[in-house]
């Protein structure tokens, strides 16, 4: 927290400050458990590597958007000398909230939807359709997830990052830099994780097999994960 404080104090190293505060960020409880559903969802289409860095790009321009929108009214708010309580407690309380609801709901949809019997509308529910065709849904997770903020992501987020944007001249870039920051972890696992199965795969001559095992693995990590953010925010 020293070493924090200090770099907060830096007026030489603001960016090199919201990366700091971005990689702290997603390696916080709440936010940890939402990266392993990112990395599943846009490591899960392994015979694509396309697909992957696509929606990895997707995915970090949603947390991007989102980053710099509320960066931007919170900047605005702190420079006419109001104060981000309202803000901060309405996002902790209510995007927590949405979100364990949200991935059980999809998970659910992942593994189940094929055998619902419901409309289409050109989509059948199975989530091979979702790994292969799953670009925006990977920008929408980055939007979800930058919304969720859990106590030390809070912190973070508008007790460091808000103040020190606020009081340097450019100050709206370094939600950017924080955004690109949280999602870099995601990002690494991810393409790591799709270059190893798709040679699992090559060797093994099973790619269709692995991949249809993946996207039952994505639908469980949504479960589990949903439970998770429902016993958090609920219970």
């Amino acid at each position: 927290m020293d070493w924090l404080q200090s770099l907060l104090g830096s007026e030489t190293a603001p960016a090199a400050t919201a990366f700091v505060l971005g990689l702290l960020t997603a390696l916080s409880p709440c936010q940890l458990a939402a990266n392993i559903v990112a990395v599943a969802f846009i490591g899960g289409s392994i015979d694509d590597r396309k697909a992957i860095f696509s929606r990895g790009g997707l995915y970090a321009f949603g947390r991007v958007a989102a980053y710099t929108v509320l960066g931007a009214v919170a900047i605005a708010i702190l420079r006419e000398g109001a104060s981000m309580f309202g803000i901060q407690k309405f996002l902790s309380v209510y995007g927590g909230k949405a979100v364990g609801p949200a991935l059980l709901l999809v998970g659910a949809f992942l593994l189940f939807g094929h055998r619902l019997g419901l409309p289409s509308f050109g989509y059948k529910g199975s989530g091979e359709r979702i790994a292969k065709q799953g670009g925006w849904g990977a920008f929408g997770l980055g939007v979800l997830f930058a919304m969720t903020f859990c106590p030390t992501s809070g912190v973070l987020y508008f007790g460091m990052l808000m103040p020190l944007s606020a009081a340097v001249a450019g100050g709206w870039m370094l939600p950017v830099v924080f955004a690109v920051a949280t999602s870099l972890p995601v990002l690494v696992v991810a393409w790591v994780l799709a270059f190893c199965s798709h040679r699992i795969g090559q060797v093994y001559g099973r790619m269709q097999t692995l991949q249809r095992w993946l996207n039952t693995v994505v639908g469980v990590v949504f479960c589990v994960v949903g439970i998770y953010y429902c016993v958090v925010f609920f219970v």
